[in-house]
């Protein structure tokens, strides 16, 4: 079942990628952009594709390649129709030409999810080949082009992007969030890093909740839990917040888990469908139809939105990939719910364990109005495939079956002296204590 779903997640990468230029789509629907965290996802995938036998190792490198010369030669000039600046790039680019699509910010987290995925190529292609030591050195390039320390332009802060003409979005990193892999990143550069103080000024801002009798670091969306943890073992090592609490925030993830199968079994707000095996608020896309009656309210339902567990926004959407994201922290609550979500769906390979999302509350057919199979027909489902979910699905299948991802971005530089930086300590990371 595993190998199913981790393998139809993975063609998701090869349907939808640009071999000219190394771009991947954002989602499946025609004419989408590409999103540069799904192409630091595909980065990260191709390798995996290659352990299973799924790509050769040379179509998986002339991939990867071809992202990275497209990024090495892009326009770093900031302009309105450019690729990025200051080594950071804009969130959404043309598939053709890689400029800037939809007015976009420049963005750090989706910046730092494309470096992940480049460090991720450049762990493992290292043999001693002309092509795999260009991928190395284009890696070099790119990483420390990243100007992590312009992006805090008051100090220790780090703000969440950067628009041509208006500059810095008002808003930077508040409580816990998937900025764990960004800070990590940031403070590893040999360049131009972050400052001591910038991840201080981060963890500052954290929220510590007692939920259903789990105490752990607060985040709602389930996703944030787990981004991170894609690409980083959190296992055993712990910055100076985790260690007051006797904690890391790989068991805080697993916590987490906890909360949001409690909260589907609880279902406050009476939605049809949730109990111990479907549950997973995240952000996805969900349903945008008119306003129905639900538990005797007015029900909104808000399309594509960041749902979190216990203060919302709930509509009654839940994430399959979500859910199946958290296998590697609980895999006692996920495998008896993913067995039950592609039963049925019907399809060993998917349905609605990698749609991202669906519904079971919101009428398909709206009252007194005749469907095909009888009147009020109920639930909903997302179209196409999103990047984002299939890559996570990809990456945290493969840490559950071989820790892959994890072995390999043990061994980045960048990774463990950011680490080092932020203050973690412990487990496998004191085999690299710097000297």
């Amino acid at each position: 079942m595993l190998d199913a779903l981790q393998h139809a997640a993975f063609e998701y990468f090869v349907q939808h990628g640009r071999r000219s230029n190394g771009l991947v789509a954002d989602t499946s629907r025609p004419g989408s952009h590409a999103s540069i965290a799904v192409i630091g996802f595909a980065l990260s995938a191709y390798p995996v594709g290659v352990e299973r036998g799924w790509m050769t190792r040379d179509e998986a490198l002339q991939r990867c390649l071809a992202a990275l010369r497209f990024f090495r030669d892009s326009d770093q000039s900031g302009k309105a129709d450019s690729t990025g600046c200051h080594g950071f790039y804009f969130h959404f680019l043309h598939m053709d030409s890689g400029r800037r699509a939809w007015k976009c910010e420049v963005s750090l987290i989706d910046t730092a999810l494309l470096m992940a995925g480049m460090l991720t190529a450049a762990a493992y292609f290292t043999a001693a080949t002309a092509d795999e030591a260009e991928l190395r050195a284009l890696v070099d390039t790119l990483y420390h082009r990243v100007d992590w320390c312009w992006a805090q332009p008051d100090g220790a802060a780090v703000v969440h992007g950067w628009k041509p003409g208006s500059g810095f979005l008002n808003y930077g990193w508040q409580g816990y969030s998937e900025a764990l892999l960004l800070y990590a990143l940031g403070l590893g550069s040999p360049t131009h890093a972050l400052t001591d103080a910038s991840f201080p000024a981060w963890t500052g801002t954290y929220q510590w909740e007692s939920l259903y009798g789990i105490d752990f670091l607060f985040a709602g969306p389930l996703f944030i839990h787990q981004f991170s943890h894609a690409w980083i073992d959190f296992r055993g090592i712990r910055d100076r917040f985790m260690r007051e609490k006797h904690s890391d925030y790989f068991e805080n993830s697993r916590r987490a888990t906890y909360v949001q199968r409690e909260y589907a079994i609880r279902n406050p707000r009476s939605f049809t469908g949730y109990d111990e095996d479907s549950w997973g608020l995240s952000a996805g896309d969900g349903p945008s139809t008119p306003r129905q009656r639900v538990a005797g309210r007015r029900q909104s339902f808000y399309g594509y939105a960041a749902r979190g567990v216990p203060w919302g926004p709930d509509d009654g959407t839940l994430s399959g990939p979500s859910m199946l994201s958290s296998l590697v922290f609980a895999p006692e609550l996920v495998l008896p719910a993913l067995r039950r979500l592609v039963d049925r769906g019907g399809k060993p390979e998917g349905g609605l364990a990698r749609a991202s999302g669906y519904n079971d509350t919101v009428l398909a057919t709206p009252p007194g109005v005749c469907a095909a199979n009888g009147p009020r027909a109920t639930g909903w489902v997302s179209e196409g495939s999103f990047g984002l979910d299939q890559g996570m699905i990809v990456l945290m299948v493969e840490n559950f079956r071989s820790g892959m991802l994890w072995r390999l971005l043990r061994e980045s530089a960048p990774i463990r002296t950011g680490l080092h930086r932020a203050g973690f300590r412990g487990g496998w990371l004191a085999e690299h204590e710097p000297r």
